[in-house]
């Protein structure tokens, strides 16, 4: 059994920075990578950015420059630096994990996932 939570979301002020943290805990071996993706009603998910285990790193268009993922291979834990936020990032975050299980199977989990709202 794996379990994804997420946590740090909240309410903020435009222009504000917010950290949100995914953990990864249960039966698992390895992780090949971790991301967060957005959504809002209405609109497809969107991926926001994602980080392989070796730290190579992908960004959405909309948060380059802004948004900052890392991780912690050890702790199985990756974070998302979020600044200059703007109401248009208001969504609810969340976290996929691409792992390999301790029986042996590669499998992608996700979180319940963590409001981010930007507003004055």
């Amino acid at each position: 059994q794996v379990q994804v939570a997420e946590s740090g979301g909240g309410l903020v002020q435009p222009g504000g920075s917010l950290n949100l943290s995914c953990v990864a805990s249960g039966s698992i071996s390895s992780i090949n990578a971790m991301a967060w993706h957005r959504q809002t009603p209405g609109k497809e998910r969107e991926l926001v950015a994602s980080i392989t285990r070796y730290g190579s790193s992908v960004y959405g268009d909309s948060v380059k420059g802004r948004f900052t993922i890392s991780r912690d291979i050890d702790k199985m834990t990756a974070y998302l630096q979020m600044n200059s936020l703007e109401p248009e990032d208001t969504a609810v975050y969340s976290c996929n994990v691409d792992l390999w299980t301790k029986i042996g199977t590669r499998s992608n989990y996700w979180g319940q996932g963590t409001q981010v709202t930007v507003s004055s």
